[in-house]
């Protein structure tokens, strides 16, 4: 049988996935994945959640629910993360480097073998040095796909709008002035393009923070593309490196453990879903947060990891008060977190 993480990783190119974790003790932990609100993997034959199979079809958000008096965790995996920017230029650059700051997969298309170059020095994940119109050929685009063009002239702009127009994507940003760019789309428009797609371009790109510089352009698409990005009613999901950890180390079970917020309160540092796999030598693949907050969740995993006991358990670290304070929790908000032994 596959495990829940191979499934998964097998089903990554479906949109609407959702694992959903029973948090009481009389359920310890059961698990199912619903794909398109259907039960794919379970981690116990017909188990709990058979008797909800509605409830989960009619599911769209992630957080905690209540299913038949039981709390219920519902974790909506959302797609990789992935930019495309069309243009190699002196924009392009600090674009790729916040890209890759974040855990992004970067794609940049140049046609200018020099400027690819640059691109390659900057980080990005992969280059394609050919026309626009060929390049774009080879980028699929999916809902987790976000389009930057900072090409070198309207002209490019143009061939690039009119084939990512087609593609399916999460956000297209355009640079350019204001006349400039609805030129572009007027003419799109009358070469049969979507009319409401072109009217969801974001452009000019980038939000409004009186940026001028390179760097400062770059800032305001990245955050453009954070918050168009965090609209999403999604919650954290299962980072490559998470996943690539848990799949690599399986047969080493019950020597790592996965913590999850489940549910948070105030100002605190991470939002729900967030995930951290810490192995059993104490090192941690991504973060809930930093600080003293998360070396206190640490501490808890390692003992659990040590003693191979309990399988799942919820801890909750409150950092209100003059105590939480003192030892560096200034967030102020109470979390809940969800360990299980992997």
């Amino acid at each position: 049988m596959r495990t829940l993480f191979e499934t998964i990783e097998q089903t990554a190119s479906q949109t609407r996935r959702m694992v959903l974790t029973v948090l009481n003790e009389e359920f310890s932990g059961e698990k199912v994945l619903a794909v398109d609100g259907k039960i794919i993997w379970e981690s116990r034959s017909n188990g709990f959640f058979r008797a909800y199979q509605k409830e989960i079809a009619g599911l769209t958000e992630g957080g905690t629910i209540d299913l038949g008096g039981h709390p219920v965790f519902c974790d909506v995996l959302g797609e990789e993360t992935k930019i495309v920017i069309c243009g190699g230029g002196h924009v392009s650059i600090p674009v790729i480097t916040l890209g890759v700051m974040m855990g992004c997969e970067v794609t940049v298309l140049e046609d200018r073998p020099s400027y690819a170059d640059n691109a390659r020095r900057a980080g990005a994940t992969r280059v394609i040095c050919e026309p626009f119109e060929e390049g774009l050929e080879k980028v699929a685009g999916d809902a987790g796909t976000y389009f930057v063009i900072v090409t070198r002239g309207h002209r490019y702009d143009q061939i690039c709008l009119e084939q990512i127009a087609q593609k399916e994507h999460a956000y297209i940003g355009m640079i350019g002035s204001r006349r400039r760019t609805t030129m572009v789309k007027e003419t799109l428009k009358e070469k049969g393009i979507d009319p409401e797609v072109l009217d969801h371009v974001y452009t000019p790109i980038g939000l409004d923070i009186k940026a001028e510089t390179p760097v400062e352009i770059a800032v305001s698409i990245m955050a453009e593309i954070i918050e168009v990005k965090n609209q999403k009613k999604r919650s954290g999901g299962y980072s490559k490196e998470i996943l690539r950890a848990i799949l690599e180390q399986e047969k080493d079970s019950g020597r790592k453990v996965l913590a999850t917020i489940v549910d948070r309160k105030g100002s605190a540092p991470r939002t729900v879903g967030t995930k951290m796999l810490i192995l059993r030598d104490g090192r941690c693949i991504g973060t809930i947060g930093g600080g003293c907050m998360e070396a206190n969740v640490v501490q808890k995993a390692l003992a659990m990891a040590a003693l191979g006991e309990p399988k799942a358990r919820i801890c909750q670290v409150d950092m209100t008060g003059a105590d939480a304070e003192e030892e560096g929790m200034v967030c102020g908000g109470v979390i809940r977190v969800l360990l299980e032994l992997i």
